[in-house]
């Protein structure tokens, strides 16, 4: 059986996000997988994902390095403290910063890989970086500041 990707780990209740929420059948689905102490995920723009005819709109790049630097941040938490992704309490994390540098002009309709490492982790936060690349050519650099989510975000 394949790897499950981090955000399959997410509470129902709690994977609502336009960019990486399984459940939000609206938005982009990023899926992020733990592998050897970083996370690789992959994803294809499509053309509504356009700014300039023939390249990938900065936005999208961004959800792109937010969503699986949250994603990283988790699946780094849960193996510093031991324990496997599917155990309670739930770990979820969101962003608290987020900066993007583009390097490149990014493809429309080439796979993006995503490769995200920790470079702090503590209690309070993780500092994920994150390199996106279209056909090994690096595109943007971003750096997540990911915080655990506050308890006034978790639904009733």
């Amino acid at each position: 059986m394949p790897p499950k990707p981090i955000q399959a780990y997410y509470p129902e209740i709690l994977n609502q996000c336009y960019g990486c929420g399984q459940e939000n059948t609206h938005g982009h689905q990023i899926k992020s997988y733990w592998e050897n102490d970083k996370a690789i995920g992959r994803f294809t723009p499509e053309p509504y994902h356009t700014a300039i005819p023939g390249f990938v709109y900065g936005g999208l790049i961004a959800s792109l390095i937010d969503c699986h630097g949250t994603g990283t941040a988790c699946a780094a938490a849960y193996q510093a403290e031991g324990r496997a992704m599917d155990t309670a309490p739930p770990l979820r994390f969101v962003t608290a910063s987020l900066t993007v540098d583009y390097f490149k002009p990014t493809p429309i309709g080439v796979e993006l890989v995503f490769v995200g490492q920790v470079e702090i982790l503590k209690k309070s936060k993780v500092i994920v970086v994150v390199e996106v690349t279209a056909e090994g050519v690096l595109c943007a650099k971003g750096r997540v500041v990911a915080v655990p989510m506050p308890a006034s975000m978790a639904p009733e």
